[in-house]
């Protein structure tokens, strides 16, 4: 496995969380015009979701990313078992924005410690934080294995796990020398997302700010996993792909932290003022 292009993704990934924080969660069209926000450099975040954040941070999908990643380099290996235990750690301090996944979750290990498939939550955001389990991943059928079990702790949904699981499948190959469009047309999808797929790629040449919202801009998966494919459709560059996401608002996180670790993995340039803007890499 090529662990330069892991970091690549790893690193791409958390940026963008950092990046995408200024606008994370404003939904209104007039109030993301309004902003007053420099687009090509990172923000301060304006939803009060964020309460306590600064420019530079992450928001809470990129704190979970964060975690995992420290938590595979600790181990060097990666057991749902031994996870959940420290995930319930850090969750008792944590001080970010504390989703409906990880409160479902949290409540249902309250009442029984050893479950490890909790939430049934359907928000895409999980997807983007599977990068760093590469590097505890031999095959793909590993990466796909830890994949499921990361995935069904916070988000066991039937329609995240199978997205959960083509991205992964795109993301390894990619990681193996494939190109990014070749992966996500060649890797075998479930029938129950080949309509939103063929959508999602039909609307590579629309504008990004209104097909966003024609496909939905909120947390669910069948929002989000639409407008993740038409960046990814639609884009090459890095830049590019995250200002354009970050302007349509909604949950761009949630779809930048999948098309971030897809292009970091194919060796993107990320902006250096980013990098060094971004705390805690």
């Amino acid at each position: 496995m090529n662990t330069a292009k892991i970091h690549n993704s790893v690193k791409a990934t958390l940026v963008a969380d950092s990046y995408l924080l200024g606008s994370h969660w404003v939904y209104n069209a007039s109030a993301l015009e309004a902003l007053d926000i420099n687009w090509q450099e990172l923000n301060a975040p304006y939803a009060m979701w964020h309460k306590g954040k600064e420019k530079g941070d992450f928001t809470h999908y990129g704190d979970h990313a964060q975690h995992l990643l420290k938590f595979v380099q600790t181990t060097q290996d990666f057991k749902i078992n031994d996870y959940a235990p420290k995930w319930l750690e850090m969750m008792k301090d944590y001080k970010g924005y504390i989703d409906g996944s990880c409160r479902t979750t949290l409540e249902i290990l309250e009442e029984d410690i050893s479950r490890t498939r909790c939430a049934t939550s359907s928000d895409l955001s999980i997807v983007g934080r599977i990068a760093a389990l590469l590097y505890v991943s031999d095959t793909k059928d590993d990466f796909l294995s830890n994949v499921e079990d990361f995935v069904a702790f916070t988000h066991n949904d039937e329609e995240v796990l199978k997205v959960a699981s083509y991205f992964a499948s795109v993301l390894y190959d990619v990681i193996k020398g494939s190109n990014i469009k070749d992966a996500l047309a060649s890797t075998k999808i479930d029938a129950s997302l080949k309509e939103a797929f063929n959508a999602a790629k039909l609307s590579q040449n629309e504008p990004t700010l209104e097909t966003i919202y024609k496909f939905g801009p909120a947390c669910s998966v069948g929002e989000g996993f639409k407008g993740a494919l038409h960046l990814l459709f639609k884009y090459d560059n890095y830049k590019e792909a995250m200002i354009a996401n970050a302007k349509a608002g909604g949950d761009s996180s949630a779809r930048g932290m999948i098309v971030a670790m897809l292009m970091g993995a194919n060796d993107c340039d990320v902006p250096q003022s980013w990098v060094d803007g971004t705390k805690g890499l």
